[in-house]
């Protein structure tokens, strides 16, 4: 699929976006040094609210917006993401030569396998299919995002900016009880975070995430100290392994490989046909 150029980021819009990226990529490096958070998403959705709304719905200003927000969040998450890698090896006594060798490796290797690592799922799955296992959920929300960027409040649903705002609401309230509870109570009370998150990826990571507080709860009752010692690393090796499964999934599936075993759930009424 082609764009044509009237839909495409102008090019002194993206010399904009450059000028741009150093001083967002200094603030985005010293908040992360202070927080430990990168924000280089919340600095991408500021750009794409601003250039979304100065392109306008009549010259795509829906890409122009997403494509802004992908040059300033590649910039603003790459400079903190190298602040943190130097400040990791400043702790360990590494040579910042070697670290900045080493980051530039990252870099092309990383041009490289990017694409190809986007190719293989865009060949192998239905990316963005709302019923699929790759649903893209933050392309939906950034899509929309940019969609209100362009056309205002209006392209909102009915009631959407209220139900946004109780919810914003109310999650300032649980937050604000968890804080003023005493700590005895206050650990029954849910992080709305938290939350947040199957809301966005999908219910399999909560179901990821219960198994592994299960399995830590269970392991710290059996062995406290090895379970402090060494749950951090056992949880992201997990967490590694499911990753890099995907890749050996995407080729099964290219190759039209199916698993000798299938499991689904359906209602009572699909069996009593």
């Amino acid at each position: 699929m082609c764009l044509s150029a009237t839909y495409l980021l102008k090019w002194y819009l993206v010399l904009v976006c450059y000028l741009l990226g150093p001083a967002i990529a200094f603030c985005n490096s010293y908040g992360m040094g202070l927080t430990n958070l990168n924000l280089a998403p919340t600095y991408g959705k500021i750009a794409l609210f601003i250039f979304a709304s100065l392109v306008g719905s009549s010259d795509g200003g829906v890409i122009a917006g997403l494509a802004a927000c992908g040059i300033i969040m590649s910039i603003a998450c790459s400079a903190a993401d190298l602040m943190q890698d130097f400040k990791c090896g400043y702790l360990t006594l590494s040579s910042p030569r070697s670290m900045f060798i080493s980051q530039l490796t990252g870099v092309v290797l990383g041009c490289v396998i990017a694409p190809l690592t986007l190719w293989l799922f865009w060949a192998a799955f239905d990316i963005g299919d709302p019923d699929g296992e790759y649903k893209a959920p933050f392309a939906i929300i950034f899509r929309e995002m940019a969609i209100l960027g362009v056309e205002g409040i209006a392209a909102l649903p009915q009631h959407c900016l209220e139900i946004c705002c109780a919810f914003f609401l109310a999650a300032m309230a649980v937050n604000l009880l968890r804080d003023v509870t005493p700590a005895s109570a206050s650990r029954f009370i849910p992080i709305p975070m938290a939350m947040a998150v199957p809301f966005y990826i999908g219910a399999f990571f909560g179901v990821d995430m219960l198994i592994g507080t299960v399995i830590l709860f269970v392991w710290q009752k059996l062995n406290r100290r090895g379970a402090d010692d060494y749950a951090v690393a056992v949880a992201s090796g997990l967490i590694c392994g499911d990753g890099i499964w995907s890749i050996p999934s995407a080729v099964l599936c290219i190759l039209r490989i199916d698993p000798p075993v299938c499991m689904a759930f359906r209602p009572s009424s699909a069996f009593s046909r």
